[in-house]
């Protein structure tokens, strides 16, 4: 697991990185995950800690480094809380993203499609959309942190895109 692959100092992403979950409504809060989204990620070897829905609070923006949305229609909603939340800035935008901008094999698609009204088998085509896209997710997340730690020691930040 990539998590767990060791960083320049020795620490693993895990050790810098909190992921936590949280909807955009409340119509599920307090429940389990449905039972095919569970059973999609068992048959993917994901465990359920007993996960309960709940909806996504805007004072959380003060906290979190990075708000990821599984889909526009998502996102824009976080950006309406971001806004109320700053008085109309777009102080938060940077940190809200769209999780399958991190799979160069999403293409154009950019949604996570919601699989509620759908089979079993469009569980398992999310659990494998979202599996994508964190891949390329956990990349930039060991990027970020290295970033982090050289700039608290002290270490200039320098990115080239120089060919030469």
């Amino acid at each position: 697991m990539a998590a767990a692959r060791p960083l320049d100092d020795g620490s693993t992403l895990a050790d810098h990185v909190v992921v936590d979950s949280a909807g955009t409504g409340n119509w599920h809060a307090g429940e389990p995950m449905d039972p095919r989204a569970a059973a999609a990620l068992a048959r993917a070897g994901y465990h359920d800690p007993g996960h309960r829905a709940r909806a996504f609070q805007a004072a959380w923006f003060d906290e979190l480094d990075l708000v990821v949305a599984l889909a526009r229609t998502h996102q824009q909603t976080l950006v309406g809380l971001a806004r109320r939340r700053a008085g109309g800035g777009e102080t938060y935008r940077d940190r809200l993203v769209l999780l399958r901008s991190f799979d160069p094999r999403a293409g154009g698609s950019v949604d996570v499609p919601d699989p509620y009204y759908g089979d079993d088998a469009d569980f398992v085509g999310c659990v494998t959309m979202v599996e994508s896209a964190c891949r390329g997710l956990v990349v930039e997340l060991a990027d970020r942190v290295a970033d982090r730690a050289a700039q608290s020691a002290g270490v200039p930040n320098v990115t080239s895109d120089s060919a030469s």
